[in-house]
């Protein structure tokens, strides 16, 4: 049915995605479309499995197929994925990664590595392939987490080369300085740079859709090492409520911006925002204040990617290590919207 197979393509050209601004099949987003049997059977390509608009998309293309094709037939849509990548062609230094996103903040204590942990969870649920780097080499926090203090990554040797096997937790690929250094690191700031470099050349990621980069706060070696080395698809900024977190906050972004670096900030998130006591579930709790982070978001024009309650369940996962199934129904309303600012990205650089 050659004429309406057409008909059913040009249908669905109306349909657009809404964060890329296009249609469907001009995106290649539509494959396999098949008629059989009385049924219109077709796929859609997301751009990341984590994508929170997989069910608009379907509703969309349905409508538009009964209102500009025909209502005779079953609409059978199935989704898969393919996460993008806004690089023309594969990094040298990290050739099997597609992504790599800096988590930061201008002050420390506000949870850069509770995100990244959380966040690392919450996207591999989605059966995407993830990796943290601890950037901070002076104060590493994900051995901690993660319940691996004192384990040693292997050592591998390929074509006469030595590179660091991951520590894998949970699906995810982890490397940090705390799993290589048992003792304080006390080195100027060229000296933890080369180890930057060290860590991102010589570890064997694999293909990775998402790297999450810890990074340390502040606006010093560490980020600037980190962008003149490899390329960052974008940041991910952390605050907590209050003036104090606010105002290093506004710096981070302003680094990121500058237009010697000028790199996508994909979203905000304000962590410790509000406690909300078991014992009285109505009562909320503005400990650090009431969404200052929202408001920069506001000021700044930038994505709001959620706030993080003040929750000792999560205080104790960072002590203790985290499992699988610790990561909080917000922590994956913020992967989908990482994702999401993730692939709109990609498809700015792409097109």
């Amino acid at each position: 049915m050659p004429n309406l197979q057409a008909a059913i393509l040009q249908a669905l050209r109306s349909v657009q995605d809404p964060d890329l601004k296009r249609d469907l099949v001009s995106l290649g987003m539509i494959d396999q479309l098949l008629i059989k049997d009385h049924t219109i059977s077709f796929t859609i390509i997301l751009t990341t499995p984590a994508c929170p608009l997989q069910e608009i998309l379907k509703q969309e293309c349905i409508q538009a197929i009964r209102t500009q094709v025909t209502t005779d037939f079953n609409i059978a849509i199935t989704t898969t994925a393919k996460v993008t990548t806004g690089h023309a062609t594969a990094s040298v230094l990290l050739p099997h990664v597609k992504n790599i996103i800096a988590i930061a903040s201008g002050k420390g204590g506000v949870g850069k590595s509770t995100l990244t942990t959380h966040l690392a969870l919450a996207l591999v649920n989605y059966g995407v392939k993830v990796g943290i780097l601890d950037a901070d080499i002076f104060g590493p926090s994900i051995p901690t987490m993660w319940g691996c203090r004192g384990v040693r990554p292997p050592i591998l040797e390929q074509e006469g080369k030595k590179y660091i096997q991951p520590i894998e937790r949970y699906h995810v690929k982890l490397m940090s300085i705390g799993f290589l250094a048992e003792e304080a690191v006390v080195w100027r700031g060229p000296m933890a740079s080369a180890a930057l470099k060290q860590l991102l050349k010589e570890t064997k990621w694999g293909p990775l859709d998402y790297l999450l980069i810890d990074l340390p706060p502040g606006t010093g070696d560490i980020p600037l090492t980190l962008v003149q080395t490899v390329a960052v698809t974008g940041v991910v900024v952390v605050t907590t409520p209050q003036k104090v977190a606010l105002i290093d906050a506004v710096k981070a972004i302003a680094m990121f911006t500058k237009a010697h670096i000028k790199l996508p900030i994909l979203g905000l998130v304000e962590n410790m925002s509000y406690f909300l006591p078991t014992t009285a579930q109505n009562t909320i709790h503005y400990i650090f204040g009431k969404e200052g982070g929202k408001q920069l978001a506001q000021q700044k024009a930038i994505p709001f990617l959620g706030q993080i309650p003040l929750l000792p369940a999560i205080c104790q996962q960072g002590d203790d290590g985290i499992s699988a199934v610790d990561t909080l129904p917000i922590f994956d309303t913020i992967a989908q919207k990482v994702a999401q600012q993730i692939s709109i990205q990609n498809a700015k650089a792409t097109f």
